[in-house]
């Protein structure tokens, strides 16, 4: 009894200090929320095209470097930051496109196995031009002056900007929530899900809808890195743990499921903030853990369903 009362008190002590309890949720949920931007778009295109898109994580990274770019012109500037968060979604919008249009929209009738080749070749070539026009050093970009700082929240002391991210993070849930549920282009994308043949029969334009689906996946990602840019070294290998955390959302969350991608987000966000408290040498196993326990519970995510 000693020994697990020692285990305990080593592991989990923290439990009876509602501050850092406060201030790790908190930590958790920004996280999850910036998380969410980048399996929601990756979420939609499975949905819709269904291409498992490995260079998902490169939108991400270049994202974070189109920031990286529009803000150098002004470092601190609220205007500027804004400029850049443009930049990543618009950016990225119009890589999208041009890169389904030109690249995956061939390979539709081909193997899923040539599609899979495709978008992991995209990977290593963005990532080599990236090298290429930035360097292979890490930058940093400065967090806006109406951002720095500290606010006070539910009785613990936390980072503006993390406030910024979650507040942004819902806002953009709510916005994708309206396109999706109340417009005929989200009802379309909808019906794409369920069976995007019938759909094409019916007289829509299929090709046009999955390239406005994965433009907007990348623009989802791309916003994300203008958003992470501040808070994370932007560096070449930006794209590798980011593309893994996605996966792991997407799959607890349910394919082709946004509201799975966000609530698979913020469990997470929330698993990895206390993870690294209770287990820190560990705490990256406890995302793969939740992941093997939900696939054991239920195979097709939480907010699947069974194809």
């Amino acid at each position: 009894m000693e020994t697990i009362g020692l285990f305990f008190t080593e592991h989990f002590g923290w439990i009876q200090n509602p501050v850092v309890v406060a201030r790790q949720m908190l930590a958790g949920i920004s996280n999850g929320m910036l998380l969410f931007l980048i399996s929601a778009g990756l979420s939609l295109i499975f949905g819709v095209s269904r291409i498992v898109n490995f260079a998902h994580g490169v939108l991400f990274m270049l994202g974070a470097y189109f920031a990286l770019t529009i803000a150098g012109f002004g470092p601190e500037s609220g205007l500027w930051f804004v400029l850049a968060l443009i930049a990543g979604a618009v950016g990225l919008f119009a890589f999208g496109a041009a890169v389904e249009m030109a690249l995956l929209r061939p390979l539709y009738q081909a193997a899923h196995e040539f599609q899979l080749l495709l978008t992991f070749a995209l990977v290593f070539i963005v990532g080599d031009l990236v090298k290429l026009i930035w360097g292979r050093e890490d930058h940093a970009v400065a967090v806006p002056g109406l951002l720095t700082g500290s606010t006070e929240a539910f009785g613990v002391t936390f980072p503006t900007y993390r406030m910024f991210l979650i507040v942004f993070g819902v806002l953009v849930a709510i916005a994708l929530w309206w396109v999706l549920h109340r417009t005929r282009w989200g009802i379309l994308v909808r019906a794409a899900t369920m069976d995007r043949h019938m759909l094409g029969a019916l007289g829509t334009n299929t090709k046009a809808l999955f390239t406005g689906v994965f433009a907007l996946g990348a623009a989802l990602a791309g916003l994300g890195g203008a958003l992470a840019a501040p808070i994370v070294a932007v560096g070449p290998g930006l794209h590798v743990q980011v593309i893994i955390d996605a996966f792991v959302v997407v799959v607890i969350g349910g394919m082709a499921s946004v509201g799975g991608a966000l609530v698979a987000s913020l469990l997470v966000g929330i698993v990895n903030a206390f993870g690294v408290l209770a287990f820190p040498s560990a705490a990256v196993v406890l995302t793969f853990a939740l992941m093997a326990f939900i696939l054991i519970v239920r195979p097709w995510g939480l907010f699947g369903t069974p194809e």
